[in-house]
């Protein structure tokens, strides 16, 4: 069976996108390695048992491809990644009291309840709730 590992979301400053989703949205970090010239190479996860195997790679956002695909998913209010919570209406309290903007409240969308806001490094991200 194939299975996800990573994936990666690229963000606009790895040390400041390993901040927030560490330090605000709760993440773990997995692999946090210098590469040398000021390159990190970063992953975070779930916490403790809850996804050990699957990583997010937050993967430097400048240069010709990765900028425009994130500036037009930002400008056309895309979210570069879901991520599934238990109770979001207490999640986006949370947040909102740690600072978090959000671009819309908790709302039905079809089978789910789904908010999303800005992660302060170049994105939107959706939590959705089945």
């Amino acid at each position: 069976m194939i299975k996800v590992a990573m994936t990666s979301v690229f963000v606009e400053d790895v040390a400041r996108a390993h901040a927030f989703y560490t330090d605000v949205l709760g993440f773990e970090t997995r692999l946090h390695m210098d590469l040398g010239d000021g390159t990190l190479f970063v992953t975070v996860g779930a916490p403790q048992g809850a996804q050990p195997d699957l990583q997010l790679l937050l993967e430097p956002g400048q240069g010709p491809i990765a900028d425009p695909y994130r500036r037009a998913l930002y400008e056309a209010g895309i979210p570069c990644i879901v991520f599934s919570v238990e109770d979001l209406p207490a999640e986006y309290e949370r947040l909102r009291g740690l600072g978090v903007r959000f671009t819309h409240a908790p709302r039905e969308q079809g089978p789910v309840l789904a908010a999303v806001f800005d992660d302060t490094v170049g994105n939107l991200v959706q939590l959705i709730q089945p």
